[in-house]
């Protein structure tokens, strides 16, 4: 190429440059101009007068935990060990003994069960003849595993504690071991050695591992050189390191304590029902030593757990998270079979034992039991709800007057909870709340924002009890559902006179064992995020026992929901404003705050939070654990009008700090995104 050829291709390139970065300027100050010129879209009015605000229930929001996707076993109940006691499934024999496997070979070990165990509601245990001697044994010996609930998280530097019990005709050297996912690394270790008096009968043995190394899929080894039979039997490990070493897992426990709820509803659900009754939850076969619980297969969502999560420790969680109990029973109906109203009382007899076992003296029959768990003070229960989602079965009515008669004779002030609808016509039984659940799409549930606009004000109040978004538009945990049921929650906050009490559904899901789509917290052996729909229920966690401000949208708001409250934090008073933009456009909103004294509004600490995404079907992930979560900033503040904008589908709070300063209330906020 020469010379005049290439200085008139420069040149050219320089041109176009120029002009392409001109239009791209021209570009961006005409959206910048059009955002800061356009006028609001909708306005907020807010009455903030003194006295003119609703007080919102203590209670409102809350969680619904449910032995659903392994939300205990293998989930918030720290227990490692899966099928403990090798009775999974029942007490057969030959019993199903997984997932535990043998290390070695079937011309070194053989493995098998029978109903010798020392424990009566529990009779089975595992026998292992170890058929090769010290030196015929593989090195490292053989024996049996368990991988826990699809592995074990061990960490390095992390202690766990193991407990077992061990039968031998012989003399016995175990190593007890924490080993990589195919046990070729052992990351801790230690023995157990006894002669054959020692443990001749059953005999309880107890080490504790301080983990070397680190493996997310780790599992316990039981492993021996030494030639005979030995009998193994409940086998637990769990980490020493729990909350409160009351055992939970104390990332999960975190993750559901940031909700704030005021309410824990357990142990389910479906769970509590069952397909039959002969596997419906029965509390009284989960409480007493760990050991001695017989466990049961949860036919509803197919798979066995030990019960360690027991009624005892259900109502331990609940006062550790600060929540109102609320135990919810089994009334003689599952969905397939059901006990008549005539022959009832033993189902009756069974729940105001449950009751004496939380609410009794020391010295009671059912205290006592509870006093011997280490919990001589009752624990505080005030609601039961009589069933779950029985109330279009044959019995279910006259079988919950039986009920309810005998617990309002011995605990009259208990609050019970009817599973039958009462938001659209009256009960024709007694209660002090109704269940509401509902699962549907997300343009459905958005609209329901005004479910309750028209429920009558007499009678009993509502408990929505099981709500979210369900369906292909809920994916594994959307953007759009979580939209939706935002804008629904802020309906129940506006009804919070009729509406006393809310909760998500379901709570936890184990990625490995998916039963239900979707779900709040999403956890592995080691990790955990939040959906959208559990970012949202922390928008709500200050709205319990807060001040419902009396709001009205003016405009074009068809697609836009909100509502304004006043609380405190740190002694300090704010009022939030809570939007959810449903559309996909942005919108400008202004806000009318009217009643406040002009002196008592202040800049300092005012901040806004959003929540979106570039696509409403965005989810979270282990990858992407926040993709779709909340980001926060400051709110700055303009001299004239609280005009905000809210970016499209994207659900917003505001909040701004009343103190003493003299300036109007005015917010200015251009920003679409965080």
């Amino acid at each position: 190429m020469d010379t005049e050829s290439w200085k008139f291709l420069r040149s050219v390139c320089l041109l176009s440059f120029l002009l392409g970065s001109c239009f791209v300027y021209q570009s961006l100050r005409v959206v910048v101009a059009q955002d800061e010129g356009t006028e609001p879209a909708v306005t907020l009015q807010v009455n903030a007068s003194n006295g003119a605000g609703r007080l919102i229930p203590e209670t409102l929001f809350g969680i619904f935990f449910e032995e659903i996707n392994h939300a205990g076993a293998g989930g918030l109940w720290a227990e490692l060990v899966s099928n403990r006691g090798f009775e999974a499934g029942g007490q057969n024999t030959p019993s199903n003994i997984w997932p535990w496997s043998i290390v070695g070979d079937h011309s070194s070990i053989y493995v098998a069960t029978d109903r010798s165990s020392c424990f009566e509601r529990n009779k089975i245990a595992l026998r292992m003849d170890v058929l090769c001697g010290n030196k015929g044994c593989p090195p490292g010996g053989v024996g049996v595993y368990n991988p826990g609930y699809w592995g074990m998280n061990i960490e390095e530097g992390k202690k766990y504690k193991v407990a077992l019990y061990v039968r031998s005709t012989g003399d016995i050297d175990m190593s007890v071991s924490l080993a990589s996912s195919n046990g070729s690394l052992t990351l801790a270790s230690e023995k157990i050695i006894a002669s054959a008096s020692d443990v001749s009968k059953w005999t309880k043995k107890e080490v504790v591992l301080e983990a070397k190394g680190t493996d997310h899929g780790a599992r316990l080894q039981l492993t021996t050189t030494k030639k005979g039979s030995i009998w193994i039997d409940q086998v637990s490990a769990m980490p020493v390191d729990t909350y409160k070493g009351h055992g939970f897992r104390n990332d999960l426990y975190q993750m559901m304590s940031d909700i704030k709820p005021r309410f824990i509803r357990f142990p389910g659900g479906c769970f509590v029902e069952g397909e039959w009754l002969s596997n419906a939850f029965r509390w009284k076969e989960t409480v007493g030593p760990w050991e001695e619980r017989p466990g049961h297969f949860g036919d509803v969502w197919k798979y066995w757990t030990d019960d360690g999560l027991g009624h005892f420790e259900f109502f331990q969680l609940a006062e550790d998270i600060g929540a109102a109990p609320i135990w919810v029973f089994n009334n003689g109906i599952s969905h397939n079979d059901e006990v008549e109203t005539a022959t009832i009382m033993p189902f009756v007899q069974e729940a105001l034992d449950g009751i004496e076992f939380a609410r009794g003296d020391a010295n009671s029959t059912w205290g006592s039991v509870r006093a011997a768990m280490g919990r001589e003070e009752p624990f505080e229960l005030k609601y039961v709800a009589i069933g779950n989602e029985d109330c279009g079965k044959t019995y279910y009515r006259g079988n919950y007057i039986v009920f309810y008669d005998a617990i309002k004779k011995a605990y009259p002030d208990i609050k019970i909870i009817s599973n039958c609808d009462g938001s659209s016509r009256p009960l024709d039984h007694p209660a002090e709340y109704y269940d509401f659940h509902i699962y549907t799409s997300a343009s459905n549930l958005f609209s329901m924002y005004h479910q309750f606009d028209r429920t009558s004000r007499k009678g009993p109040k509502a408990f929505v009890s099981e709500y979210a978004v369900t369906g292909k538009d809920a994916g594994k945990g959307s953007l759009l559902a979580a939209l939706a049921e935002a804008a629904f929650l802020i309906g129940l906050e506006k009804n919070s006179d009729i509406v006393e009490m809310a909760s998500y559904a379901p709570l936890f899901v184990n990625t490995n064992d998916r039963r239900w789509n979707p779900d709040a917290i999403v956890f592995n052996s080691s990790h955990l995020y939040g959906t959208p729909s559990y970012w949202v229920q922390r928008f709500f966690a200050e709205s319990s026992g807060s001040t419902l401000l009396t709001s009205t949208l003016k405009g074009n708001s068809s697609s836009l929901v909100a509502s304004a409250i006043t609380w405190k934090n740190n002694e300090q008073d704010y009022i939030r404003i809570k939007a959810v933009n449903f559309g996909a456009t942005s919108v400008n909103m202004k806000v009318l705050v009217t009643g406040l004294d002009p002196n008592v509004m202040k800049v300092s600490g005012s901040k806004k939070t959003v929540l979106t995404s570039t696509n409403v079907m965005d989810e979270n992930s282990f990858t992407q654990p926040e993709k779709v979560a909340p980001h926060e900033s400051l709110l700055e503040m303009a001299e004239e009008d609280l005009t905000v904008i809210l970016p499209p589908h994207s659900f917003s709070s505001f909040d701004l700090l009343k103190e003493s300063a003299k300036i109007r209330m005015t917010v200015s906020d251009s920003s679409s995104t965080l």
